[in-house]
């Protein structure tokens, strides 16, 4: 478990019969002379209207590649069709960013995160993380709630404090409240710049939208427990005391860690999301 204070997250016998005589040479050599030949117009027959239908028919879409973690990869390019905009280089890109997410809550940690730089880097990072299962919480430090994590006796055990949970409620809350469709027209209008961060990443040539999937199945994926949830001490931190929790990848882990009621508003909001973009409900979790 990451620090918990972090942000986030054989035969048988028989009467045998006698084997037929022979057949003459050349008749064995004309019965293998016209099966090849037979052969040889079907095959040249089912390829000319194999041709014919295929020049009739309209092109279809190559079906979904799997991508890591047994996820289809996006058909791309995820979100709604837009009218384009001129975007400005990723260097000069903030107050774009912030002008065209302002509007998607009111509440106080977006604006919170917006006044930070480097905004379309920091969210291609975050996307990145969650996708390959490790903790975002570095590029979400605004984010952070305030106090620490806590734990409390359970007999020789210990479970997790509720009100360590209620320290996610307002980021939670901000995330329940976004509007996913201005969401979605957002991320296809900021689409070639989170390309282009995504490719300063290590990734030329690679898909964000396959990413962003990923990244979204990925904690869809996080079980959410209405149980006290028993952790361990070990030094520095605390642990999930069932393995099968202690396995799950740190961004799960810091999902889990916001409480029940906290990750429900969070996967219910990333569903309605990733219908906005387009990814149908039978390739998520």
């Amino acid at each position: 478990m990451q620090p918990a204070d972090d942000f986030p997250l054989g035969p048988g016998h028989g009467t045998s019969t006698p084997p037929n005589p022979p057949a003459r040479r050349d008749s064995t050599w004309r019965v293998w002379t016209v099966t090849a030949l037979c052969l040889v117009l079907a095959v040249a027959a089912a390829l000319y209207l194999r041709r014919e239908r295929h020049a009739d028919a309209p092109v279809s879409q190559p079906p979904a590649a799997v991508a890591d973690h047994g996820v289809p990869t996006a058909r791309g390019p995820l979100g709604p069709a837009v009218e384009p905009k001129a975007v400005p280089p990723l260097d000069l890109s903030d107050p774009f960013v912030r002008e065209l997410l302002s509007g998607l809550s009111g509440r106080p940690e977006l604006a919170a995160w917006l006044a930070s730089d480097n905004l379309i880097r920091n969210l291609v990072a975050t996307i990145d993380a969650v996708a390959n299962g490790t903790t975002p919480s570095p590029q979400l430090r605004r984010l952070a709630p305030a106090g620490s994590f806590s734990a409390e006796p359970r007999g020789e055990d210990f479970v997790i404090d509720a009100r360590s949970y209620q320290r996610y409620n307002g980021l939670a809350d901000t995330v329940a409240t976004l509007d996913a469709n201005g969401l979605a027209r957002a991320y296809a209008i900021l689409r070639p710049r989170l390309q282009e961060a995504y490719a300063e990443l290590g990734y030329p040539g690679s898909d964000i939208d396959s990413t962003v999937e990923r990244a979204i199945a990925r904690l869809l994926e996080t079980p959410t427990l209405d149980r006290e949830v028993d952790v361990r001490p070990a030094p520095v931190l605390y642990h999930f005391t069932d393995e099968r929790l202690e396995r799950l990848a740190p961004a799960q882990k810091q999902l889990l860690r916001m409480g029940p009621r906290n990750e429900r508003l969070v996967q219910d909001k990333l569903r309605e999301v990733a219908r906005a973009l387009g990814i149908p409900n039978e390739r998520l979790p």
